[in-house]
């Protein structure tokens, strides 16, 4: 394995501090900006794009692992072990979906046909419609097309603002291309500005026994025997969890029952984790999820705040049924301004933040990856090990909040002259790696990151939404329980 290091370090550039995105988004966490110390290797620029994306993925993964890191040194009373990252490895986890291929088997397109990129009156709109209620919502406003040529027609007559709007209160997802200077001229633009990486309400709580009680030789994994509740969806928070699930974590992820997700993404998005399904608004069901509350460790949620709330579980009811749960909530642009509570995801959010306008092309230019979600995930998982860690070392719970817009703010930043011009990373059959699969074998990129010491693995095969019962894999102690 060292011999393997050394032979990778020789490809490009070593950097034993991290790079200045790991610092800026560690401090942002509220980590001790000392401690944010990686070995980095592998080339400097990997993923073709005007803003650094190769740095912004090193330094997720690199906050990700640091932060399991501090964990297993928490709970085990050894040193913090030695973190490293292959940028290029980093940079290609970044397109995971993308890169999984099946051997036998296939996935459907990870797109709908008529979701993307249309020409409007007097700009650009990006329609999202990988859900059928958001393809619903767009049909709802320009009749049911289903042929992406007679949706370019109907959105031509269209000014690309008032259909976004349109689109939006129809109950569908849109966004139109802003400039960065145009941006931040709206309403929502100007209070997305401000959003920072992270929010954090902090309050003081008993840290489970359970979690304290490691045996005779500690935890195998930083996070064995955590509990996660996760209720999530692509992107951003599937790789929280999955990053989570690698490093030990029981992760039991709910959806409503019949939910499809993206299926194309699905083999990705589920390694690692039990899933099953839970109506919310049946009284069953209610109580099944509030029992799994109770015990659970950490809630992770990547649905809106209103949508939450709507349902009963604001975070004065999540407290009330677990007053030492950590909770990590994300949405897409940010929780203050006319837009905390808008339906979004990466490709919207570069649309309407100037990321895909930045190139001055006649058509819009966004990330080559959908490097928003993949960041703000493995930020959520550091943010996670960073909360959990506190309340092991200081007794003190943490509700923190991420944005895919504040992870847009930190890559805006941090901008690469001619990096458009850096050619697309060639994959080869050895930057992938076996994997089962409840639909047959596959080949994926591993996940990234090193932890002297661990090895992260995911003990559940990737499958199905709703095939697991709803009950925690990890036995729960009396107390809890």
């Amino acid at each position: 394995m060292k011999q393997a290091l050394a032979d990778r370090v020789q490809t490009g550039p070593v950097s034993k501090h991290g790079n200045g995105m790991l610092t800026e988004s560690w401090d942002a966490l509220g980590g001790d900006v000392a401690a944010a110390v990686t070995t980095e290797y592998g080339p400097e620029r990997v993923l073709p794009s005007g803003f650094d994306v190769t740095a912004l993925a090193a330094a997720s993964v690199g906050a990700a692992t640091l932060a399991a890191a501090q964990v297993w040194a928490a709970r085990t009373g050894a040193p913090v072990a030695a973190v490293s990252v292959d940028r290029r490895a980093a940079a290609l986890s970044f397109a995971s979906e993308t890169l999984f291929q099946p051997i036998g088997w296939s996935t459907p397109p990870i797109w709908d046909p008529i979701a993307g990129d249309y020409e409007a009156a007097d700009g650009w709109i990006r329609l999202h419609t990988n859900y059928r209620h958001h393809r619903d919502g767009v049909h709802r406003v320009l009749g049911p097309l289903s042929d992406p040529a007679a949706v370019a027609a109907a959105v031509a007559d269209w000014p690309a603002t008032r259909l976004e709007t349109a689109v939006v209160e129809a109950g569908g997802c849109a966004a139109a291309m802003h400039d960065r200077v145009a941006w931040l001229t709206t309403p929502a633009g100007t209070a997305a500005a401000a959003e920072p990486l992270a929010r954090w309400d902090t309050r003081p709580a008993r840290a489970p026994a359970d979690l304290l009680r490691a045996g005779p030789s500690g935890p195998d994994r930083p996070y064995t025997g955590l509990r996660v509740l996760d209720l999530t969806r692509v992107l951003a928070g599937p790789v929280a969890t999955r990053f989570l699930a690698a490093y030990g974590a029981d992760v039991l992820r709910i959806d409503p029952p019949g939910f499809a997700d993206v299926p194309a993404a699905t083999p990705e998005t589920t390694a690692g984790k039990h899933c099953a399904s839970l109506d919310l608004h049946q009284p069953v069901d209610r109580a099944t999820f509030e029992r799994l509350i109770a015990t659970a460790h950490v809630f992770v949620s990547g649905l809106r705040a209103d949508a939450l709330a709507r349902l009963g579980y604001d975070g004065t009811a999540l407290r009330a049924l677990n007053p030492a749960l950590i909770t990590a909530r994300h949405n897409a642009y940010g929780w203050t301004g006319p837009w905390q509570h808008r339906r979004g995801f990466d490709s919207l959010v570069q649309m309407s933040c100037g990321i895909a306008a930045a190139a001055g092309t006649a058509r819009p230019k966004p990330l080559p990856v959908q490097a928003l979600d993949h960041a703000t995930g493995y930020l959520i998982a550091a943010a996670v090990g960073l909360g959990l860690r506190r309340l092991l070392v200081d007794g003190v719970c943490a509700d923190v909040r991420l944005s895919l817009i504040g992870t847009a703010n930190l890559l805006q930043r941090h901008e690469v002259a001619g990096g458009s011009a850096q050619p697309q990373p060639e994959v080869t059959d050895d930057d992938r790696r076996d994997a089962a699969t409840a639909w047959g074998p596959a080949r994926r990129i591993p996940l990234p990151g090193r932890l002297d010491g661990v090895e992260p693995q995911w003990t559940v095969e990737a499958g199905p939404l709703g095939r697991h019962p709803a009950t925690w894999s990890t036995p729960v102690p009396m107390e809890e329980g």
